[in-house]
């Protein structure tokens, strides 16, 4: 179901028109603010309250949203979004990951003040700082995700430089 390119742009519209709460994280927050690399999902947090989370499935349904991996193809509930878990997601747009938390538990509310709003076609979108990312990327060491540290630092530094 997933198209051959994905298309995150029109997820995060659909998001960001529904008002649902929710900040970009992983390797899309990076490349949203500049990070020379490429993401095969798109990784959100959400805020888990039962309204945003009605927000959030609504915007599931719109973009055909099944579990990845899973011949079932079950569609996601409620109550798979109001806990700490993770969905992984199919969509007719690209793979797309509805995270409770992150970084050891960490949830909306405790990574909020560690986002940057960012505009989207005239609509806020929320992403998580890239120095905040590079922190998450060194405490997972996955090799995926120390992999991507160089591409993230040496973004910061021009940044900075740029300043």
């Amino acid at each position: 179901m997933a198209p051959a390119e994905p298309k995150y742009h029109e997820i995060l519209i659909r998001l960001a028109d529904a008002g649902v709460e929710a900040i970009v994280v992983g390797m899309a927050s990076a490349v949203i603010q500049g990070v020379p690399t490429m993401t095969w999902d798109l990784d959100i947090v959400h805020r888990r309250t039962p309204e945003n989370v009605e927000r959030l499935l609504a915007v599931l349904e719109d973009i055909e949203a099944v579990a990845r991996h899973d011949p079932r193809r079950i569609r996601p509930g409620a109550s798979h979004l109001l806990g700490p878990g993770h969905m992984l997601l199919e969509t007719r747009f690209g793979d797309f990951d509805c995270l409770g938390a992150i970084d050891g538990a960490r949830t909306y509310d405790d990574l909020l003040a560690l986002t940057l709003e960012i505009d989207l076609d005239g609509r806020l979108l929320r992403v998580l700082t890239l120095g905040e990312l590079l922190s998450v990327k060194r405490r997972a060491g996955r090799p995926k995700d120390l992999a991507a540290i160089p591409y993230i630092e040496s973004t910061i530094a021009e940044m900075e430089r740029a300043e």
